[in-house]
């Protein structure tokens, strides 16, 4: 059985296309989050959390739509709380976004034309790290769920990179 947030991706694959994340961000980006914001703070189920969660890392794929996320503090915060909450699928949908705000397609690019200095996420991940999310990370590395252990050393390596 595929993960849910891989349902949500073939879901959502039209907008998975970064030029497209971008464009709907730029024009439609405060009323999106709005609703991820109402959604995430309503008493919903699980999945639904989890689904929407799964869309804000789609979201979070996009470059322009990366630095809007980044400005919004309060959805910051939203994300570091389900990282820490006790149900895994929230964990794990939580831990996809931070993974995408902080890694950079620019920054693979750079590596693979032998440049080998990733740069573009920088000032993302030092913003996430003063907010203590390499912390929460870093405990997550020591999750019982594999999964979600995997998930979160991936992520640590952007940091280590």
């Amino acid at each position: 059985m595929l993960p849910t947030c891989l349902h949500t991706e073939s879901l959502l694959l039209p907008l998975l296309i970064r030029q497209h994340i971008d464009q709907i961000m730029s024009s439609h980006g405060k009323q999106i989050l709005q609703a991820v914001t109402l959604i995430l703070e309503a008493e919903h189920s699980v999945e639904v959390k989890e689904q929407t969660l799964c869309i804000l890392a789609n979201i979070a794929d996009g470059n322009t739509a990366k630095e809007i996320l980044m400005t919004n503090d309060d959805m910051l915060q939203k994300i570091k709380y389900y990282m820490g909450h006790s149900n895994v699928k929230l964990q794990l949908a939580a831990t996809f976004c931070v993974s995408n705000l902080i890694w950079n397609e620019e920054d693979v690019q750079a590596v693979v034309s032998s440049d080998c200095s990733p740069k573009g996420s920088q000032e993302r991940q030092d913003k996430l790290r003063e907010m203590g999310f390499v912390d929460i990370l870093h405990k997550l590395t020591q999750a019982s769920d594999p999964n979600l252990c995997d998930r979160a050393k991936t992520a640590m390596q952007q940091y280590l990179a």
